[in-house]
């Protein structure tokens, strides 16, 4: 005889949100009214797959997983539009999505006997017998969320935060209307690219019906051992100038939300993003000369002209005038760069590879570190003979999520 009292299955959970692809309800309360159902309910087979600790990054915490943690190979980066002006909607999505990305971030859902086979799988499939592969879900709310086209849809309008608003314009950009904002965003990064496409593709189709996906892209990187820095499709290297993950008073001066924003966004960031694609064949014609010129660094060792190693203090002096680090550095102005390489294949007009960098940063006060530094960047770098700016986005990360609560709680309870 079945065991009537026993915790429901991480499957049965997730049955309960396929609201498109099984025409299951959920009430008002979403997800999150049965979350505790499923705490301790997994099966000895499922729970021996995911207990390797070093695979699994807890999706609650005090700050929100993938900001400060150690970059991952792959990554997926999606903006959406809401459907919805009603605020129960929203606030059932974000219970929804939270639900689902705590589950998500220790590794697939497993099917049970207890699936109809008349009924479309919930869980896609397609991470089955993979790791949780260090996966992280990091959500975001644009400036549309609090106010669009003069409404305030939500009733939030009075908690918008305080630097969050459009990039502006800068000079040379290409904008293309559907690669910019978003009402919300949401960043899943992995080690395994399935287990990354797994997470992004089910958190869509949870939000089925209550928002759409405005754009997309997908980005790689190398992860050198030894903790070395990974290298752009230029061949430099990207983030250098990071402060390490230990560097609590760093990241609390760089990163972390200042005590002048609305509650809610304690312990949170701003997140930048700008699509920026790369010249590519015109880069593999430039001598190596003029390409480090160009960045004002050795491309092998990553160490700026003047210095011998790539974490030594750097010296402006001995930089080219208009070379990229130079300009960055005398803005005097840090941020944290967690950049992916994309590929999206050929242009057919040119014949070119169509790839670039997809451009992500957090920072504290995006006024005052990212927009001066991009504007500066954007008049006299030399890169810009090689690149293109062509989407442009700006959110706003809640801090962590308690276990109990759903992402950015306390915009909706203040």
């Amino acid at each position: 005889m079945a065991d009537s009292s026993r915790k429901i299955t991480r499957r049965e959970l997730l049955k309960l949100s396929a609201v498109a692809g099984a025409g299951v309800a959920i009430g008002a309360s979403g997800l999150g009214a049965v979350t505790a159902l499923s705490e301790g309910g997994f099966s000895k087979s499922t729970v021996s797959k995911v207990n390797d600790e070093e695979l699994i990054v807890p999706f609650y915490g005090e700050h929100q997983a993938g900001i400060i943690t150690p970059q991952q190979t792959n990554m997926y980066i999606a903006s959406f539009n809401l459907m919805t002006n009603d605020r129960k909607d929203v606030i059932n999505l974000l219970k929804d999505w939270t639900s689902l990305s705590n589950i998500l971030s220790k590794g697939k859902v497993k099917d049970d006997d207890t699936v109809n086979d008349f009924q479309s799988p919930t869980d896609t499939g397609e991470s089955e017998d993979l790791t949780p592969s260090r996966l992280t879900i990091t959500f975001g709310f644009g400036p549309s969320f609090f106010m669009k086209d003069g409404v305030d849809r939500y009733g939030v309008a009075k908690h918008k935060p305080k630097y969050l608003k459009d990039i502006p314009a800068t000079n040379g950009e290409v904008l293309q209307e559907h690669l910019v904002g978003g009402d919300l965003c949401i960043q899943v990064c992995a080690d395994s690219q399935q287990v990354a496409f797994h997470s992004i593709r089910n958190l869509i189709r949870a939000a089925s019906g209550t928002a759409l996906v405005h754009w997309m892209q997908q980005g790689f990187i190398n992860v050198p051992d030894g903790g070395k820095t990974p290298r752009n499709l230029f061949g430099f290297k990207d983030g250098t100038a990071n402060p390490s993950a230990d560097d609590q008073k760093s990241l609390q001066e760089m990163v972390w939300a200042g005590d002048n924003e609305p509650e809610w966004m304690k312990a949170g960031t701003y997140m930048a993003c700008r699509k920026i694609q790369m010249f590519l064949e015109m880069w593999d014609r430039t001598s190596l000369k003029a390409q480090e010129d160009t960045f004002g660094r050795k491309k092998s060792s990553g160490a700026a002209y003047g210095s011998v190693g790539e974490h030594d203090e750097v010296d402006t002096s001995q930089l080219p005038n208009v070379s990229h680090t130079r300009i960055a550095k005398e803005t005097g102005q840090r941020i944290l760069r967690r950049a992916y390489s994309y590929m999206d294949g050929m242009d057919q007009v040119t014949g070119n590879m169509d790839a670039g960098l997809m451009f992500i940063c957090f920072q504290r006060n995006p006024d005052k570190q990212f927009v001066p530094m991009l504007k500066k960047l954007s008049q006299i770098d030399m890169m810009n003979e090689y690149i293109k700016h062509i989407g442009s986005a700006m959110f706003a990360c809640p801090g962590g999520i308690k276990k109990g609560e759903y992402v950015a709680q306390r915009l909706f309870e203040s």
